[in-house]
């Protein structure tokens, strides 16, 4: 009862504290929040999404006249599927693309080097006619190489890749391909991925509010001010001719954003299918989210601040929108991750008796923040109904995204800038990573 009553005392004086530090102080105690989090996070998602839905209603008529064309002139489409031991997977992502409705395509599956089943299974589906092709590296070389290995064999005026432990909505295929049909100076498009196990646990429940926020929403939003940064390889549609022209994927990690800037860089726009819809497993563990989450942070300073720098200047490859794209994600990815830093430092050095009542607030207007994002990505969701459920663990997302990943991130970072880690990840063979560091790629 003492405790009960003491924590109704502590809420009292953190709303007294609100109320009465005055409108000058609040922003001096909250300015990160509102100069940074609300007009980036909230108040243009806002903007652009009505945007999107009066110029959706427009579009209509010439999306559906693509649509037609799309199925008449019914092009064929290869898939391809990159993986090692995967096997485990395919029998349900097989079942998904064969009862879809866009039905001209070949399914190629690249086995890369795997040690378990995946070639007894592979075998067997190409015997009983499930897939087109399997390909197999018997020494493995990487999910470029595999990538790349199927882009050398498809035979499709348009290459879809996607990842093994993927399913898809019946009618996925086709709507990723009409984008291509409505603009022809489209070179990519990227499908929403959701994430397929998000009752599992606590961990896959705050990755499927954040697919829904970053993915669905945030790619909505990238994609109508023409500066979305990375198609994922989980599921994306390419024009072969531009494959071909950028000379395919490059080592990664990060060879989906990588190969997304390198179609920009050759002048071909790059948009998001939200209607497209993909279900993929994720991280089922804190500690193998974290590994994935560091891989993904390093790909963006070896990428976005070495490999493709030149964005940054006027010369052969140089577009507005290419920098435009880098510079928002390196300022809010990594540059405020360090301000972020600073914020804490100023708070504790400058207010410490007040830091008790700052820090609550904070937590309170981050909960608040994404109720009003979790929303936004509801009022754009084809199943709000089926995710609604998802606004329980809202609560819980700023320790997840303000400390959880703030911190794997921030330390991805370091590891990259100082030390070039990425070339040092088991996630592409030593021997591939050892000629990627050589070449500069």
């Amino acid at each position: 009862m003492n405790e009960f009553l003491q924590y109704i005392n502590d809420f009292t004086d953190i709303f007294f504290f609100w109320k009465t530090i005055g409108f000058a102080k609040f922003l001096r105690f909250f300015w990160f929040f509102f100069i940074f989090e609300i007009p980036r996070y909230v108040l243009s998602d806002m903007l652009v999404l009505t945007f999107v839905a009066i110029r959706r209603r427009m579009r209509k008529p010439k999306m559906e006249i693509a649509r037609l064309q799309l199925l008449q002139e019914n092009p064929l489409v290869s898939i391809v599927i990159p993986g090692k031991n995967e096997g485990g997977h395919l029998h349900y992502l097989i079942k998904s693309l064969n009862e879809q409705t866009y039905k001209n395509f070949e399914i190629i599956v690249i086995d890369d080097g795997s040690d378990d089943e995946t070639q007894i299974i592979c075998r067997n589906l190409l015997r009983n006619q499930k897939i087109d092709r399997y390909l197999r590296n018997d020494v493995r070389g990487g999910k470029a190489s595999a990538s790349n290995f199927g882009w050398r064999h498809a035979r499709g005026r348009f290459i879809v890749h996607i990842d093994a432990d993927c399913s898809f909505d019946r009618d996925a295929i086709e709507k990723i391909l009409v984008p291509f049909f409505y603009d022809p100076r489209i070179g990519i498009v990227g499908g929403d991925v959701k994430v397929r196990e998000g009752s599992l646990n606590l961990c896959t429940a705050l990755q499927a509010i954040e697919y829904l926020k970053s993915i669905t929403v945030g790619r909505i939003i990238t994609s109508e001010l023409g500066i979305l940064r990375v198609v994922s390889g989980a599921f994306g549609a390419f024009r072969k001719e531009i494959v071909d022209q950028v000379g395919g994927w490059d080592v990664g990690p990060g060879m989906d954003g990588d190969i997304t800037v390198k179609t920009r860089k050759s002048g071909f726009r790059v948009r998001f299918a939200k209607e497209a819809v993909c279900y993929t497993s994720v991280p089922k563990t804190w500690k193998a989210l974290a590994r994935q989450r560091t891989r993904w942070s390093r790909s963006l300073v070896r990428f976005r601040l070495r490999k493709h720098k030149d964005v940054y200047y006027p010369d052969a490859n140089f577009s507005v929108l290419n920098m435009v794209s880098f510079v928002e994600n390196v300022f809010f990815s990594l540059v405020l991750d360090a301000k972020w830093l600073i914020y804490i430092v100023d708070i504790v050095v400058n207010f410490p008796v007040t830091a008790k009542y700052i820090i609550p607030i904070n937590f309170l207007l981050y909960v608040l923040t994404n109720m009003v994002q979790f929303v936004m990505a509801m009022a754009v969701s084809e199943r709000a109904r089926k995710e609604w459920h998802l606004s329980l663990y809202l609560p819980l997302m700023p320790f997840y995204m303000g400390v959880y990943m703030r911190v794997v991130r921030t330390w991805a970072y370091i590891m990259e800038l100082f030390f070039h880690s990425s070339y040092k990840d088991t996630w592409n063979p030593m021997k591939v990573s050892r000629q990627a560091k050589e070449v500069g790629l």
